[in-house]
């Protein structure tokens, strides 16, 4: 790996290591970034559902629940990075 050496050799920043924690990373917040921004709409229109049919509760709950997805998705993908990189 390649290596950046820090005033005296004390510290050692390997550059490889910190952009996969940092793609990593934003794996993570763009799956919950984009479940936010669904979950916003999805939960206002599961809302105004619920006052005009209220036996459509369960409906309404899976429509909320699916956008989670995106979360699980960039966990496992910031999972794929660290293995890939050797960090975990």
């Amino acid at each position: 790996m390649t290596g950046v050496t820090l005033r005296n050799e004390r510290m050692t920043i390997e550059i490889s290591a910190a952009i996969a924690a940092i793609g990593a990373a934003s794996a993570i917040i763009g799956g919950a970034i984009g479940t936010a921004m669904v979950q916003a709409s999805v939960g206002s229109a599961g809302i105004g559902l619920l006052a005009e049919k209220p036996d459509q509760a369960g409906i309404a709950m899976l429509f909320l629940v699916i956008p989670e997805t995106l979360v699980i998705f960039g966990f496992v993908v910031a999972i794929l990075i660290l293995l890939g990189a050797g960090l975990i």
